[in-house]
C-alpha cells in the first residue's frame, strides 16, 4: 500500500454503507441504513450532511443535478438533493414487509441495480432487481440471502456480484446493450475465518476490492486467478464497502459498522461506524449516474 489508514469520519453510524463518490463536487455520498439517512461528506472541510428519508435505505446513486436515485426499505424512490423530497418510483416487494434493499450501484448506461434481504435471517428470499431509465423494474436474479457487493469491467463485458451468505464472488458474462447477465461462474472465494463478503468496487486494473463483514478487512483479488494479491487491515470487525474518490480516484474510502457488537467489542472498536481512507497505489473507475450512458 502507498498509504496509511486514517480515520476521516468518526461517524459511529450502526451500518455504514454504499460508499459512492461524486467526481464533480469531490464528495462522498454514503448511507447509514439503519438510521435511515443519506450522508455527504466533504473531505475538504470534514463536514458531513445528514439527509432523514424516514425508512431503511440501503443504496443511493446520482442522477441529474439535484436528485439521488435510492433503493430503500419500502422500494426505490427518487430524492431532492436540496429539500428531502421523495418520490417513490416502484416498490417491487411491496408484499414483502420484511424485507429491504441493500446494496446497488449503476452499469455504464445508468441503469440502477439493486437486491432485498430478509431482515431476519431465515431462506434466501431476496432478489437482484435492475431499474432502467424508464423507471421500468425488472427482477433478475431470486433466492438470494443478502443482495451486496456490485461491479463491472470497464469494457462492460463482465458484471461481478456478491451474495454474502456464500461466501463467494460471482462473474456473469454482461450484455450491456440488452442489460442481462449470463453464465455464471465463482471468481473468489472468502477463506474460512474471513468473514463474509460485503460490499467491492473494482479499480482500473480490473482488479476487485472486497469488504470483508467480521473479517477486519478489505481484500484485493485477482478475479482471472482467484489470487489474493493485497489487503487493508481495518480497525473495525464490520467493514461493509469501499469505493475510490479522491482528485484521481486513488484514494479507497472504507465503510464502517457498529449494529450487532456489544460493549466490551465497542471499547475494543472505539472507531467502528466510522469511515476511513488510504491511498492504495491503484485507481479506480468514476461512479455511474443513473440515466445517463459513461462509455
Amino acid at each position: 500500500m502507498d498509504g496509511k489508514l486514517e480515520l476521516v469520519l468518526d461517524a459511529k453510524a450502526m451500518l455504514g454503507e454504499g460508499p459512492l463518490w461524486d467526481d464533480t463536487t469531490q464528495r462522498l455520498y454514503w448511507v447509514n441504513i439503519l438510521e435511515s439517512k443519506l450522508n455527504v461528506f466533504d473531505p475538504a472541510t470534514g463536514r458531513n450532511d445528514a439527509i432523514d428519508v424516514g425508512q431503511y435505505i440501503g443504496a443511493a446513486v446520482l442522477g441529474g443535478s439535484r436528485e439521488a436515485i435510492v433503493a430503500m426499505h419500502h422500494g426505490f424512490y427518487s430524492l431532492d438533493l436540496l429539500n428531502g423530497q421523495l418520490k417513490e418510483i416502484h416498490d417491487p416487494e411491496a408484499d414483502k414487509p420484511d424485507q429491504r434493499f441493500n446494496d446497488g450501484k449503476c452499469d455504464a448506461l445508468g441503469r440502477f441495480w439493486a437486491g432485498t434481504m430478509p431482515m431476519s435471517g431465515g431462506d434466501p428470499t431476496g432478489k437482484l432487481y435492475r431499474l432502467d431509465a424508464d423507471l421500468r423494474v425488472t427482477a433478475m436474479l431470486d433466492g438470494i440471502g443478502c443482495s451486496n457487493g456490485l461491479a463491472w469491467t470497464s469494457d462492460n463485458k463482465t458484471m461481478y456480484y456478491i451474495d454474502s451468505p456464500t461466501k463467494k464472488v460471482v462473474a456473469y458474462d454482461y450484455d450491456l446493450e440488452r442489460g442481462e447477465m449470463s453464465n455464471p461462474r465463482t471468481v473468489v472465494t472468502i477463506p474460512e475465518g474471513g468473514g463474509v463478503p460485503d460490499g467491492m468496487t473494482i479499480d482500473a486494473d480490473g482488479m476487485l476490492w472486497v469488504a470483508q463483514w467480521d473479517g477486519w478487512q478489505v481484500s484485493r483479488w485477482n478475479p482471472h486467478t482467484g489470487e489474493l494479491l493485497d489487503k487493508i487491515a481495518v480497525p473495525a470487525a464490520r467493514v461493509t464497502s469501499c469505493a475510490f474518490g479522491g482528485a484521481d480516484l486513488d484514494e479507497l474510502y472504507i465503510t464502517t459498522a457498529r449494529t450487532g457488537l456489544d460493549e466490551a467489542q465497542l471499547t475494543d472498536q472505539p472507531h467502528a461506524g466510522g469511515i476511513f481512507r488510504i491511498r492504495t497505489g491503484a485507481k479506480g473507475l468514476p461512479a455511474q449516474r443513473f440515466g445517463t450512458a459513461r462509455l
